[in-house]
């Protein structure tokens, strides 16, 4: 039982309609057969909103060796944990999902950003990624650098705002799993983090800057990220470079 992920073909959908296919009392936590909550994962949280008015407060991928027989019954289902202690939608029940937009789009943005720096460090240095994680407009990326070059924050901030400038489209597709694992652009990550069982990949292709496999949610164009400051920059340890951004309100 697994739940169809929406946002991977659109991440500008705010509301939709999904039936309860799980749901665990104890847990007070549903799984729904399609959703357009992002659930924790490759360093973006998850979206909060409300299920049939109930709030959201954390979401996520369940194992596909999770099932536990007479409570949740999920294989690989996405699970959505509600607060309050009002009665739990029922499996069989059909309910209105709705995102909290604001939080959403500031993360779309700021996960954009981060593949512009991405693309900017790997198109001058060929440097790959050993790490990253964000909240709504900051985040932070590690590199294996060692050292970083003389004038590196001012230089990187310069080409990363340019990028933005440039207002270039992002675009998302799907190839197969065989063609990403031979096509050494598509994994900007020191270790390739795609599942050995996933037949397709998505792409997510800032044209003309940086094309890598990806699940997250992005914004349409570099324009909509917002002007974009590194904040810091740190070791953390050798051949490990941690830059820290923020994104303009």
């Amino acid at each position: 039982m697994t739940t169809e992920l929406l946002f991977l073909r659109d991440a500008y959908l705010r509301e939709f309609e999904a039936t309860v296919v799980a749901a665990d009392t104890e847990a007070r936590s549903v799984v729904l057969d399609r959703t357009a909550f992002y659930p924790t994962g490759g360093g973006q949280p998850h979206d909060t909103g409300s299920l049939a008015g109930m709030a959201v407060i954390d979401v996520r991928k369940a194992p596909r060796d999770s099932i536990v027989e007479g409570r949740s019954g999920i294989d690989g289902g996405v699970v959505h944990y509600l607060g309050g202690d009002g009665a739990l939608p029922v499996v069989g029940e059909k309910l209105l999902g709705q995102l909290d937009w604001e939080r959403r789009h500031k993360l779309m943005r700021t996960h954009t950003a981060l593949h512009i720096l991405c693309g900017v460090i790997w198109n001058e240095w060929k440097v790959p990624v050993t790490g990253g994680n964000m909240e709504p407009l900051a985040a932070r990326m590690d590199f294996e650098f060692d050292p970083l070059p003389d004038g590196f924050a001012r230089t990187v901030e310069e080409a990363v705002n340019a990028q933005i400038a440039a207002d270039r489209p992002i675009e998302v597709s799907f190839v197969p799993s065989g063609l990403a694992a031979v096509d050494p652009d598509l994994i900007r990550t020191k270790v390739s983090l795609i599942p050995e069982d996933v037949a397709q990949v998505r792409v997510v292709d800032i044209v003309g800057l940086d094309r890598q496999a990806d699940g997250g949610t992005h914004v349409r164009s570099t324009g909509e990220v917002g002007r974009v400051v590194v904040v810091k920059t740190e070791s953390k340890g050798k051949g490990n470079k941690r830059i820290r951004i923020k994104i303009d309100e």
